[in-house]
């Protein structure tokens, strides 16, 4: 089989490095791979995030599978582009992705499965959040509503901490779009 998997992280090399040392023999090939995966998988210099690039290697190749490790490509289409031309492909749909990508969608679905979940609200102006975060005690979480890299999330001990949580989140950007919507959630032990 001839499989690509897309990424450059730990995850990745641990698919790939598994898929080589499983019992069948395959052709593995990461794109765009890091520094040890070249040691057992043919590295292809394309950016996870660029999904046309890819969809032409694989069909190029043509790949019996392709895996996705990274977010981004998968909460950008590239699984339900992959499928168009009726490519084998592992990882969710756009919309199935946005379970990770969007923690306020994760919440909605937490909440019409009745899943215990801390309990949170949205916003998206600093004027609302600032308003609703001086009347509530600390700690309390403040969470980017989408990808931040793994660094998205505030716990705030205090006011001064939720003070310059509000700062980086809506005034310095800190995580881009991703603080677009803003949660502020109950801080559970």
């Amino acid at each position: 089989m001839k499989i690509l998997v897309i990424g450059n992280g730990a995850r990745e090399h641990a698919i790939g490095w598994t898929l080589f040392n499983g019992p069948s023999n395959h052709d593995i090939y990461v794109a765009p791979g890091n520094a040890g995966t070249h040691q057992f998988a043919t590295n292809i210099e394309i950016n996870s995030n660029n999904i046309p690039e890819l969809l032409d290697f694989a069909k190029a190749l043509p790949a019996d599978l392709t895996i996705v490790g990274p977010e981004i490509p998968l909460s950008n289409g590239i699984v339900d582009e992959f499928q168009k031309y009726d490519l084998p492909i592992f990882g969710p749909s756009r919309k199935a992705s946005q379970i990770e990508s969007s923690k306020s969608y994760a919440k909605k679905i937490m909440a019409s499965a009745q899943v215990p979940t801390a309990k949170a609200q949205v916003f998206t102006s600093l004027s609302k959040i600032t308003k609703y975060l001086s009347n509530c005690s600390t700690p309390i979480v403040i969470k980017a509503d989408g990808l931040a890299a793994g660094k998205g999330v505030i716990i705030a001990k205090s006011k001064s901490e939720v003070n310059d949580a509000i700062k980086e989140m809506f005034i310095d950007r800190s995580f881009g779009n991703a603080s677009d919507k803003v949660l502020v959630e109950e801080f559970l032990e």
